[in-house]
């Protein structure tokens, strides 16, 4: 992967110079067939041998996955993600950018109006919740942490639209227009981005296609890219590629493919992304550090070894690298333990006069946590607090959980009691997750009510809070108790509240339960579940060498869309190994996938190969 030697590294050269980057890969013996990360798992399907992209266009040779990963989302955000830590850590993903959900799977219709904010699949499921936006206005600037500690006021509109029923917006509308009711841009812009922050998408793309219809809004690039960015993900990319034909071609600007690149992305749809990408520079609309660094996101998930392909490109067309850039690879360099490397890069970025912001301090701090390294994680924790808490506010809700991983309850107290007079939402859910790490139970559910009766408006995203110190605690009572409380109060239940019932029975040892739970989730509800829900109960199926059941779980991910993954048929190959038979034709399977063993598996494989040749074998034959 990304563990090169110090004296090898292409991110070491003065202004980012990566020339050598690709020379460095073969020095190091690091074939296009094998580069493994700190799990000893290939992400990456087969890629073309040298083809050096001609430094500028990208292929992809593995079939059109359908697969995608959910999360947050501002206007056409970057595609990236957190999905909390908590929730799985099958891949340590990225733990700062989150990828918004493309609702695929709404298969034409208008989606769920609030899916749970954690539908996601086995990808960047790590970390933090920091929301990295990118609004439409041209700007290749992600948003920093910056945010007002007041809460914003609610537009009459969005309430509107909020109070009715899910799919009579256009109705509501129609009274607006005839109560003579202001509907100013400002008004619409406020009410959109407000039913965006809440994901409720189905809404927010009635509402921009009854402004489309009605002519009452003079739609420019933006608008329309903000109305293509919804369908994608209400209604899938198919439907966010026919949108573009229906906009008039002045309009069919680099916006508007950048939106469709940052949905390819968000759907991990490696060969759409690339055509995109490739289309964007035939039509030679200018490369942008927004469109290579969501190749980058791409690449992270599925092919890191094309992550240098990308920077190589980035310097052929003189593209300066951002603050976000440089957050994934930072990650990317601590997910392989090449904790010096990580360090490199730092120094790289400041040396390019960007310096490091709380959620990239936050990022650092986590691998050095996780890599043992309690000193400098101590350090880095301290810097992000600035001898100040006062003044460094927005690192509390990342100080919480990391000081826990630390196990420092006193360091954790300490926080949460600056925070404690006034805590702000994420603050609350923050102190939940650390005292939960922590074992403390008790003042989990302490300061989870406190949240409760604090906020009146809570979501499936804050009961998860606790659910998951439920879940991790193995409190299978108090979880089904919490489920019960929140489906009492009105909060859907769908899929992350499926996946931390799904763990919290699988925890407790009860993985026939979990798999009925996800069974009967998936008849009563249209959506689909998260990716890990189903790895985990075939995980243990494989482990108790159970070949039939962890065969079935197999299938069911495939039906639901997860294909083509080699972690699915790592899984798979250990089931048989534990089971010690032979798993005839799992290769011509695997192929049948463009799925390639790396190093480490093809070492799995040969255990199960039915014609498998031993010294003694050999010695009888």
């Amino acid at each position: 992967m990304w563990a090169l030697r110090r004296a090898s590294d292409p991110l070491r050269s003065p202004g980012f110079s990566l020339g050598t980057a690709r020379a460095c890969y073969a020095k190091l013996g690091i074939s296009s067939s094998c580069i493994e990360d700190k799990a000893g798992i290939l992400q990456s399907p087969q890629i073309i041998p040298d083809r050096g992209l001609h430094l500028l266009r990208f292929y992809h040779r593995t079939h059109d996955s359908s697969d995608f990963s959910a999360g947050r989302c501002g206007f056409a955000s970057q595609a990236g993600a957190e999905s909390s830590g908590e929730e799985d850590d099958l891949e340590d993903g990225f733990s700062e950018l989150e990828i918004p959900d493309s609702a695929e799977a709404a298969k034409g219709n208008i989606a769920e109006d609030e899916k749970e904010d954690g539908s996601s699949s086995e990808d960047d499921l790590s970390g933090d919740e920091m929301v990295d936006k990118l609004e439409l206005s041209g700007s290749d600037t992600e948003a920093s942490e910056k945010r007002s500690p007041t809460k914003r006021k609610f537009s009459d509109l969005f309430k509107a639209i909020v109070s009715s029923p899910a799919l009579s917006v256009h109705s509501v509308l129609d009274k607006w227009v005839k109560e003579e009711k202001d509907l100013s841009r400002e008004e619409i812009a406020s009410a959109m981005l407000n039913l965006r922050k809440r994901r409720m998408y189905g809404r927010a793309l009635q509402l921009s296609e009854w402004l489309e219809a009605s002519k009452r809004l003079d739609f420019e690039e933006r608008d329309y890219a903000s109305c293509l960015d919804l369908i994608s993900k209400v209604r899938g990319l198919h439907k966010a590629e026919k949108y573009i034909q229906n906009i008039p071609k002045s309009f069919q600007g680099e916006v508007i493919y950048r939106t469709l690149l940052a949905n390819c992305v968000m759907a991990v749809n490696v060969k759409k992304a690339e055509e995109v990408f490739n289309k964007m520079k035939d039509q030679k609309f200018p490369i942008t550090s927004f469109a290579c660094n969501q190749l980058l996101l791409l690449y992270k998930r599925v092919d890191k070894k094309k992550i240098v392909d990308v920077l190589e490109l980035m310097e052929k067309e003189n593209v300066k690298p951002s603050l976000f850039t440089y957050k994934i690879l930072i990650d990317t360099k601590g997910q392989s333990n090449d904790i010096t490397g990580m360090e490199e890069v730092v120094k790289e970025m400041k040396a390019a006069g960007i310096e490091p912001d709380i959620s990239t301090q936050a990022i650092m701090a986590r691998h050095y946590v996780y890599g043992g390294l309690k000193e400098k994680a101590e350090a880095m924790l301290k810097e992000m607090e600035g001898g100040n808490l006062k003044e460094h506010r927005w690192a509390c809700r990342d100080l919480l959980p990391l000081y826990a991983e630390l196990g420092q309850a006193d360091e954790v107290r300490r926080v949460w009691k600056f925070c404690e007079s006034s805590p702000r939402l994420e603050e609350l859910m923050a102190a939940i997750e650390a005292w939960g790490k922590l074992k403390d139970v008790e003042e989990a559910e302490a300061i989870f009510e406190r949240m409760c009766s604090t906020w009146k408006k809570l979501t499936s995203k804050h009961y998860s809070a606790l659910l998951r110190v439920y879940a991790n605690n193995k409190m299978v009572a108090k979880g089904k108790d919490l489920v019960k409380r929140m489906a009492d109060s009105g909060i859907r239940i769908g899929p992350l509240t499926w996946d931390l019932l799904v763990r919290l029975h699988v925890e407790a040892g009860e993985v026939e339960k979990a798999e009925s739970i996800l069974q009967k989730a998936t008849q009563q509800s249209q959506l689909k579940p998260m990716f890990t829900s189903y790895f985990v109960i075939m995980e243990q199926y494989a482990k108790q060498g159970d070949i039939h059941n962890s065969e079935k779980m197999f299938h069911k991910m495939r039906q639901a869309g997860y294909v083509g993954r080699l972690r699915q048929f790592q899984c798979l190959v250990q089931a048989y190994i534990n089971a010690k038979v032979p798993a005839y034709g799992i290769r011509e399977r695997m192929k049948a996938e463009n799925v390639f063993p790396n190093k480490g598996f093809a070492a799995q494989l040969v255990h199960v190969d039915a014609f498998r040749k031993t010294a003694v074998s050999d010695l009888l034959d």
